[in-house]
């Protein structure tokens, strides 16, 4: 546990985010509250989807166990939600949460241990059938109990630094247990919770509305009428609803030139909080696929990306910026850039390592000119200027690639498949953690998320030892080999570049801080409008 509160003070020392704007004034009570969404979910289920076309419209009308402080920029910190308060046994294996009392779902009902457990054991333990990518993250956790109606214990197989990380998760929504009981699906295609609003509707390629929850247990919440979420892909489109004032924000980023174009047009009626990110694009390379499921061709497919050159040119004109190995740079567990620059394809000599690329392409057989198809995700920023870059990069080692876009819904699963080449993926996190960001990269019989379909043993074992360290300078040591070998040595996933968030929003707005994952404070509990 020291090693645990350790970690988030040094984030919070790395200064992840500017400093929130502080809130003097009294909250006011009214006023709904529009944003454009540039994506849309396949399904409801928060256990199951990985994208913020879910959270951003769908999380006001669910509670967590445990959530990140809505009000500190570093995204670090845990607090109660529907846990009111809890306690860790001094071996660190056992974990016990008292949760509030007096809480109803929607419909009315009671919320208690019972439908904690059920959600977690949904989580952890899905049943045949039912999907859950995070399962692996909780792989820590033996059983789950429900003593009784107000208490939920967590027994663990070990001790972690980052359990407590794990049960902040915005995406653990608390589902109701007999509900799961009867059909553990059902909220895939429907949506019933305990949050601070309720939902009204949802029309497909147009908006989800949801009105405020007056039965609503965290008594004077929330402090809207509601909100109105408008799915919106057009990145300009966004921007001009902003400027003509016809929403108040948009929770993703955008650009810096939006933002100067805004605060241009509309000068103290728009407010800006901007930090770091933890999200970055990456190359998924089905390992099923002839011929990437040799080394040699993955690893030429990142020596010819020239990630220095990349992140001046499009970080003019995108959401990223820096230069990035399996950690936000700059936070405490990141690679140091000297360092990073000795990985394949992060060398500042391009022309040397594009014919390194080209070398490795003739030995492994791949003929010059040689064709496939790199499947995108159709939201335009940052996906399409990254993977036109990408297309561009790869034509320079003599490859022939086809830029295949695909409507966002459609996306997850198109890839969920197993039929993509080569595609794009992504790692965000909700709080920089390590055993968090770097999940996403284990073996598929581990996670199921992983869409590039390899096991890799080893790497394995070297995520399971950074996350037992005791040590902090053994946890960094590890890391340090799990990045080489999963960018490098096998070139398993390519990385691009990570991303900086920008939000721009009416100056009406209040009670909102930014942080480095756009996962967060999606609840609006905390939220108002001053007119």
């Amino acid at each position: 546990m020291r090693q645990f509160r350790s970690l988030f003070a040094l984030l919070a020392i790395a200064g992840l985010a500017l400093p929130a704007t502080v809130q003097s004034q009294q909250p006011r009570y009214g006023g709904e509250l529009v944003f454009p969404v540039p994506s849309e979910p396949p399904s409801y289920d928060g256990h199951r989807e990985e994208t913020f076309g879910l959270i951003h419209p769908f999380a006001p009308f669910y509670n967590t166990l445990l959530r990140v402080d809505p009000n500190d920029p570093s995204g670090t910190k845990p607090v109660p939600s529907l846990a009111e308060s809890w306690t860790v046994s001094k071996d660190g294996l056992t974990y016990t949460f008292k949760l509030h009392k007096g809480v109803k779902f929607h419909d009315g009902s009671d919320m208690t241990s019972r439908d904690v457990k059920a959600s977690y054991d949904k989580i952890i333990f899905p049943p045949p059938g039912v999907g859950s990518t995070r399962k692996g993250q909780y792989a820590v956790v033996q059983a789950v109990e429900a003593p009784d109606a107000s208490t939920v214990v967590f027994k663990l197989k070990w001790a972690s630094a980052s359990f407590l990380a794990g049960l902040a998760s915005p995406w653990n929504f608390i589902y109701k247990a007999d509900i799961l009981a009867k059909e553990p699906n059902w909220y895939e295609k429907n949506i019933m919770g305990t949050g601070p609003f309720t939902f009204i509707e949802h029309v497909k390629g147009s908006h989800v509305v949801g009105k405020k929850f007056a039965g609503y247990w965290d008594k004077g919440k929330p402090y809207l009428e509601g909100f109105r979420a408008i799915f919106m892909r057009d990145s300009a489109a966004q921007v001009a609803a902003v400027r003509g004032e016809r929403a108040h924000i948009q929770f993703r980023s955008f650009t810096s030139k939006d933002r100067d174009n805004l605060k241009a047009a509309l000068g103290d009626k728009i407010t800006v909080q901007e930090s770091d990110w933890d999200c970055i694009l990456m190359v998924g390379v089905n390992h099923k696929k002839k011929p990437f499921d040799d080394k040699r061709v993955r690893r030429a497919l990142t020596l010819a990306l020239d990630r220095h050159a990349g992140s001046k040119a499009l970080s003019q004109i995108a959401i990223v910026k820096a230069v990035a190995g399996v950690q936000v740079p700059g936070t405490p567990f990141a690679t140091p850039p000297a360092e990073l620059n000795k990985l394949a394809g992060y060398g500042t000599d391009i022309n040397k390592s594009r014919a390194e690329a080209k070398r490795l392409l003739k030995e492994a057989g791949v003929p010059e000119g040689f064709s496939f198809t790199f499947s995108n995700r159709g939201i335009p920023m940052p996906y399409e200027p990254l993977g036109v870059w990408m297309i561009d990069q790869w034509r320079q080692i003599g490859l022939n690639v086809k830029h295949n876009v695909i409507e966002s819904r459609a996306y997850f699963p198109f890839i969920r498949k197993g039929e993509a080449e080569v595609h794009m993926d992504f790692q965000c996190g909700y709080i920089v953690e390590p055993d968090l960001d770097m999940y996403k990269f284990l073996s598929t019989s581990r996670n199921p998320a992983n869409y590039g379909y390899y096991e890799d043993p080893v790497l394995d074992q070297l995520y399971d030892k950074q996350s037992r360290a005791t040590n902090l300078e053994e946890r960094k040591a590890a890391i340090r080999a799990f990045e080489k070998r999963l960018l490098d040595e096998e070139a398993h996933y390519l990385m691009t570049l990570q991303w900086n968030r920008i939000i721009p929003h009416s100056s009406k707005v209040k009670g909102w801080t930014i942080t480095p994952s756009h996962y967060l404070n999606n609840t609006l509990d905390t939220v108002w409008l001053t007119e």
